[in-house]
């Protein structure tokens, strides 16, 4: 979107299904499960679009999709072996969102708040929330980490989230 004036941006719906690059998603997930790698695009929050920075992204045992719309697409739930929904309520997402927007995006509480009225809770109603039905398991977004990540490895047949976090120590 760098050809869009950064005021027009601003406006635009990043919480739609439509503002993510769906196409180049699935080149490059058709290109991990081929064990080659890619070269990930770096996305700025604070020009809200596509930065010149690129992140290599190696083949491994298991990969993480993550983000609000990886159960929207038939396609990519297709691909995924294990499919995890995080529930959380929706005031304490966006207490999240608020802190982290402010804190790390320069964001002003009265733009996120705009913003998250306008374009956030609406497309989680309409495009996130229905997507829990294609989860394999349901998680909690609000209990420990480890309380959730044991259960996400239990499902996947792993020891405790302990091996997972000392391997990437």
């Amino acid at each position: 979107m760098e050809e869009i004036p950064l005021e027009e941006r601003k406006k635009a719906n990043f919480d739609h299904p439509d503002a993510l690059d769906w196409e180049l998603l699935h080149e490059h997930l058709v290109d991990i499960a081929a064990g080659r790698p890619f070269q990930e695009p770096v996305y700025s929050f604070a020009g809200y679009c596509r930065s010149s920075e690129t992140r290599l992204v190696e083949p491994s045992e298991f990969v993480i999709v993550e983000g609000l719309f990886v159960l929207y697409w038939p396609e990519l739930r297709a691909r995924l072996d294990t499919k995890v929904y995080i529930q959380t309520d929706a005031d304490v997402c966006f207490d999240r969102r608020l802190r982290r927007d402010v804190a790390e995006r320069g964001r002003t509480p009265r733009s996120v708040r705009e913003q998250y009225e306008r374009t956030v809770r609406p497309s989680a109603e309409w495009f996130v929330y229905p997507t829990e039905k294609y989860a394999d398991l349901v998680v909690s977004g609000e209990e420990p980490l480890t309380h959730s990540t044991n259960l996400v490895l239990k499902a996947l047949g792993i020891g405790t989230s302990s091996a997972v976090f000392r391997a990437g120590a």
